[in-house]
């Protein structure tokens, strides 16, 4: 057993323009050994850096996950993903609406938080009146009511950022974080694409265990090799340790953000550990046909990264119909390829691909065998396709509405299956070509349609006020005097 404190996992949240990322970049850039700063590859979305605190250097690992709100699944990953979290409140402008979906995130991750107050050394800030808006919206701060810490900070000048840093390593070491650095490692996909040099690669973070190249990572049923391990800086190293990102290329398929991992000894053993994660494939159109009473609309999602295929995927939850179920049933970062079509085939999916292209050979099949394939740039008008095609997807519910209702009192005669009537109105509109119901003493005896109407021995088109009037009805029930006649209509919805 190597159990020892693991450096924390540190998560930026808050409101757009809070200056979240001007503060990650002033930390990366003041806490990063010099040199080493400016070579960190813009696509592995995390970084560690290094405090002195209490005498002693720490490395804290940052998350750099995305602030616009319709990648919040993303941030809510990342609290969840988190040992703790930092909460950024723009000490000009107070609590806004991103702020509190963060803070919600990180609430339902359970993330132990602190709040930073940033660009305090603007002359609009005002930092007791956005305290203050904390509390009004239930975020209670020490000495405020409650127990959250907090600190003013700038991200131009560095006031505050080390009381920060030493705050978030005060609560981390309340968490007692440990990991066992002996166990072959666990933890979470933080971002994967497609690299043009690499192929296709993920950022890891490392929860618990190490990593050492020559073994295996599994995350879902994508499977990689560990042929190289390369740090935050683009380094290549023999071992990742708990809390380390690192970068790891030539995955079997690109594991979606948010995906748990784990590593394997050998290749044997990885391809067991996937196939206890079975991708939905080749799935046939009646398995999708219902879902909790909800005829399904089946997607097949392409899209340029996986942190897109998130932030889509988000959007499409958002979207609710009481008849209709969205199920992405494959995604995938890349071109929308023939296999994709043919997946489509089995399955009766729509195929849409955001930001990418569509493969020759895809496109020439799904023109033959007449299968959907929509491209999108903007992610809200993506959104809005889904929802019309949902609304044409949803099944037509037929609904009788009654229009009429009138008394049998006696019948005259009945020949070739019509039956000649006088009756008495009593509810709505009676016309000719209605359909009606036919009861006895409230026991349906069946249905009929009526031919003809007349008052006075003169046809009419509507019967609709109190009188008597003779009517003939197309119909096999035997009708007697006193039944009721009620007419209704079938509508669409």
């Amino acid at each position: 057993m190597a159990v020892a404190p693991r450096p924390p996992i540190v998560a930026v949240m808050g409101h757009i323009d809070h200056g979240k990322s001007s503060l990650l970049d002033y930390i990366r850039k003041s806490n990063v050994a010099a040199g080493e700063a400016g070579g960190i590859t813009q696509h592995v979305s995390a970084y560690e850096v290094v405090h002195e605190h209490e005498g002693a250097p720490r490395t804290i690992t940052f998350l750099d996950t995305p602030g616009h709100e319709a990648f919040r699944v993303l941030r809510a990953r990342g609290a969840t993903a988190a040992d703790v979290a930092i909460l950024v409140i723009a000490a000009e402008e107070g609590v806004k609406p991103q702020t509190l979906e963060a803070y919600e995130a990180i609430m339902e991750a359970g993330t132990p938080f602190v709040v930073a107050f940033t660009k305090i050394d603007k002359n609009s800030a005002d930092i007791e009146r956005a305290k203050m808006s904390t509390i009004e919206h239930g975020i209670y701060l020490e000495g405020l009511g409650g127990s959250i810490s907090y600190t003013g900070v700038s991200s131009k000048t560095g006031e505050g950022v080390p009381e920060l840093l030493d705050l978030v390593l005060l609560t981390a070491d309340f968490a007692e974080l440990t990991a066992d650095s002996s166990k072959t490692a666990e933890g979470f996909i933080l971002e994967s694409s497609q690299d043009p040099r690499q192929g296709m690669t993920a950022t890891l973070i490392i929860k618990d265990g190490s990593l050492s190249t020559g073994s295996f990572v599994v995350a879902g049923s994508a499977i990689a090799p560990v042929r190289f391990i390369e740090d935050f800086k683009g380094d290549r190293i023999d071992t990742a340790l708990p809390s380390q990102p690192v970068l790891i290329a030539g995955w079997s398929s690109l594991p979606p953000a948010g995906t748990p991992f784990a590593a394997a000894a050998s290749k044997k053993d990885a391809e067991k550990l996937a196939t206890e994660k079975v991708v939905i494939a080749n799935i046939p159109a009646k398995a999708l046909e219902t879902e909790d009473g909800k005829r399904v609309l089946p997607i097949i999602l392409k899209a340029d990264v996986t942190g897109s295929l998130e932030a889509i995927k988000h959007e499409l939850n958002k979207i609710q119909h009481d008849r209709v179920a969205i199920r992405v049933i494959v995604e995938g970062v890349g071109a929308v390829s023939e296999g994709d079509v043919k997946q489509a085939q089995a399955s009766g999916a729509i195929v849409i691909g955001f930001t990418v292209g569509t493969d020759n050979s895809a496109r020439e099949l799904a023109e033959r065998a007449a299968i959907l394939i929509e491209s999108f740039k903007i992610i809200y008008e993506l959104k809005e396709r889904i929802e019309q095609l949902v609304k044409e997807h949803a099944p037509r519910i037929t609904t009788e509405e009654l229009t009429g209702q009138a008394k049998v009192l006696k019948t005259f005669n009945a020949s070739s299956g019509k039956v000649v009537l006088g009756a008495r109105w009593e509810s709505g509109i009676l016309t000719p070509k209605s359909q009606v119901k036919i009861e006895r003493r409230g026991i349906p005896l069946g249905q009929g349609r009526i031919t003809n109407l007349q008052v006075a021995r003169m046809d009419v088109q509507e019967i609709k006020v109190e009188g008597e009037f003779g009517l003939q009805i197309e119909t096999k029930v035997d009708i007697a005097g006193g039944d009721t006649l009620i007419t209704f209509r079938v509508v669409e919805s």
